[in-house]
């Protein structure tokens, strides 16, 4: 058995599968022969969408080091995330 950073385990795959020598073996195999990508399946990677469908766009602004803290500040006592935090206050400004 090959040691992977001096533990003597088997590395695992993103999946959590152990790669032993006979699943390389197998992988190699399957490569060699070529993958049909028409029947590969399509994920989609990175958070989910917040309105159920497609991507969410993406708000970028800058603060004073003053706002930044506060509102790590208060994020944190909320227990809620600053994305969280300034989707709320940007949904109040709106609906005000």
């Amino acid at each position: 058995m090959a040691k992977v950073n001096g533990k003597g385990k088997n590395p695992r795959t993103k999946a959590g599968l152990e790669v032993t020598p006979k699943v390389a073996d197998a992988l190699a195999t399957e490569a060699e022969r070529g993958y049909d990508l028409s029947r590969a399946k399509r994920q989609r990677v990175g958070r989910p969408s917040l309105g159920g469908r497609g991507a969410s766009p993406r708000v970028s602004f800058r603060a004073t080091p003053e706002l930044y803290r506060a509102a790590q500040r208060r994020a944190e006592e909320e227990g809620h995330s600053m994305s969280d935090l300034a989707r709320e206050a940007v949904a109040r400004y709106i609906d005000s």
